[in-house]
């Protein structure tokens, strides 16, 4: 538990990065990742509420783009026609140059779950949302 705060440690989301397959999405303008746990409920003699098993979990996350080109729709409009996805591999970033240090998670076995085939709104920049989930992921630097 923190007892005191330094604000300038405070982490910016400002100097986040992704990396799909080891090349830099630099058009990625916000990241998010998270597990849910796959529970098993299951009633005990003499516990009055549920009890839950830990199964597996199921990753899922969004990275959204600033449409720059069309690379990522490229990648995915070809694995959903011919029904081979590429092995797809995520690497997301937050550093701050105040911070003490880095987090760094990649994700695994990522497939990605549909594509926007095209999308605009007069006076606005477009904006791209690609969902993905994953199976695996590792913490590579933690703060």
């Amino acid at each position: 538990m923190v007892e005191t705060i330094n604000p300038n440690e405070v982490i910016s989301g400002s100097h986040g990065r992704a990396w799909l397959n080891g090349e830099l999405w630099a058009n990625a303008i916000s990241f998010e990742a998270k597990i849910t746990g796959d529970y098993e409920e299951f009633d005990v003699a003499g516990i009055p509420g549920k009890c839950k098993k830990l199964q597996g979990f199921s990753g899922a996350g969004t990275v959204q783009t600033m449409k720059i080109d069309s690379r990522q729709a490229k990648l995915l409009a070809e694995g959903f026609k011919s029904g081979v996805m590429p092995e797809c591999k995520i690497v997301a970033r937050v550093a701050d140059p105040n911070s003490t240090g880095q987090e760094r998670v990649e994700f695994l076995g990522v497939t990605f779950d549909e594509l926007l085939l095209i999308s605009f709104e007069l006076k606005k920049n477009i904006v791209e949302d690609i969902p993905f989930s994953f199976n695996d992921f590792n913490y590579l630097d933690a703060i």
